[in-house]
């Protein structure tokens, strides 16, 4: 049987934005298969009723719920969703001990868990439900997409693959064996000193206001973000960031190995100027290499765009343009083709009908 804890979950708005007036919103908390209670802040359309197309939402890595991801959620439920934007396992206000690590696996099942507790909500339409992840967990929400075929559409915002950066570094400038083999010795390392000493060091979030000048451009961009305007006293990023050891196994488990095989759709949104552009560029050239499902599958390069204009800035984020994406999966086409109807049919037929489509609804665009 599966069991949620319980968890303190604050009652007043502490969000780093403005309370919408056109949603209702409440705490809601649910259970991944690892027995772990995930907190969410649950978005839904006022003065609504029925069942609504559902859209789970976290991210980025290293921010809670009441950052970026939850400015995500309640613009979606303005557009009609019912949306959640959850914490991850170990994290914000959300279970799992010891707190502050990260894990490829345990954090692809959080994005799971949160579309089993959307698919038994009485007011969702459970062939109706997307994910949005954000920096970090735009390469989660791929990964997730690549295993859970309840999802039916998918938007990555400035994505990171994580599991790249911690093996290969910034750039893929440490992409060598020697290299990745000196991080495991110094992590292995602090591994045994701190379960001697009983007790986790924390590696330390965002360099704190001002930055120093010679810094790279996007540690500046990330400070400004989580140490200035959009501080939240939960968020690891605003704070002593990860554990010193909480994100060592991503170096060893690449995440995105069968994305190329993702029949749903998938809208990969990224900044022209973000340093981290490349992740996903390259998520979207792998996805589509050698890949029967090409023609629902966009990569959208916003120009001049640097990585967080992607989390706070509302005349960047292209929220029309993710709205478009999720009403022709989730409304549009749901209508044209209903889940029941294609199920009878069998897998091939649903293929050959879902795809043999796609391509009127979703040209794929590539601003460079």
């Amino acid at each position: 049987m599966l069991k949620t804890e319980e968890l303190k979950l604050v009652s007043e708005w502490d969000k780093t934005f403005p309370q919408s007036e056109k949603v209702d919103h409440k705490k809601v908390t649910f259970v991944n298969r690892y027995g772990i209670t995930l907190a969410a802040d649950l978005y839904k359309p006022k003065n609504t009723s029925g069942e609504y197309p559902a859209i789970a939402v976290s991210g980025p890595f290293g921010a809670v719920k009441e950052q970026c991801s939850g400015l995500y959620a309640q613009t979606m439920a303005e557009k009609g969703y019912l949306t959640i934007a959850f914490d991850p396992s170990f994290t914000g206000e959300s279970g799992g001990n010891p707190r502050f690590m990260a894990s490829p696996d345990i954090n692809t099942e959080d994005f799971m868990a949160a579309v089993d507790f959307l698919s038994v909500r009485e007011d969702v339409d459970t062939d109706k439900i997307g994910i949005i992840g954000i920096c970090g967990w735009g390469g989660m929400a791929l990964n997730a997409t690549a295993l859970d075929t309840r999802i039916k559409a998918t938007v990555a915002s400035t994505m990171y693959d994580m599991t790249r950066v911690n093996a290969n570094g910034y750039f893929d400038s440490e992409d060598s064996e020697e290299a990745r083999y000196a991080k495991k010795q110094s992590l292995n390392t602090l591994r045994t000193q701190e379960y001697w000493k009983g007790e986790y060091s924390r590696a330390g979030g965002c360099v704190s206001l001002p930055v120093p000048e010679d810094a790279p451009f996007f540690v500046k961009d990330y400070s400004e973000y989580y140490k200035g305007r959009c501080y939240h006293k939960r968020s690891l990023n605003s704070n002593g960031g990860w554990n010193s050891i909480g994100c060592m196994s991503f170096m060893n488990q690449p995440i995105l190995k069968y994305s190329n095989e993702i029949r749903s759709a998938v809208l990969i949104v990224h900044g022209e100027k973000a340093h981290s552009y490349y992740f996903g560029k390259d998520a979207y050239e792998n996805m589509i290499k050698d890949s029967k499902y090409t023609s629902n599958k966009e990569l959208l390069t916003i120009p001049g765009a640097v990585h967080t204009d992607l989390y706070d800035n509302p005349d960047v984020i292209p929220f029309d343009k993710i709205q478009k994406f999720f009403k022709e999966i989730l409304l549009i086409r749901a209508l044209r083709y209903p889940y029941n109807r294609l199920i009878s049919t069998g897998r091939h037929q649903i293929q050959t009908t879902f795809y043999g489509h796609s391509s009127h609804f979703f040209p794929i665009i590539m601003h460079m």
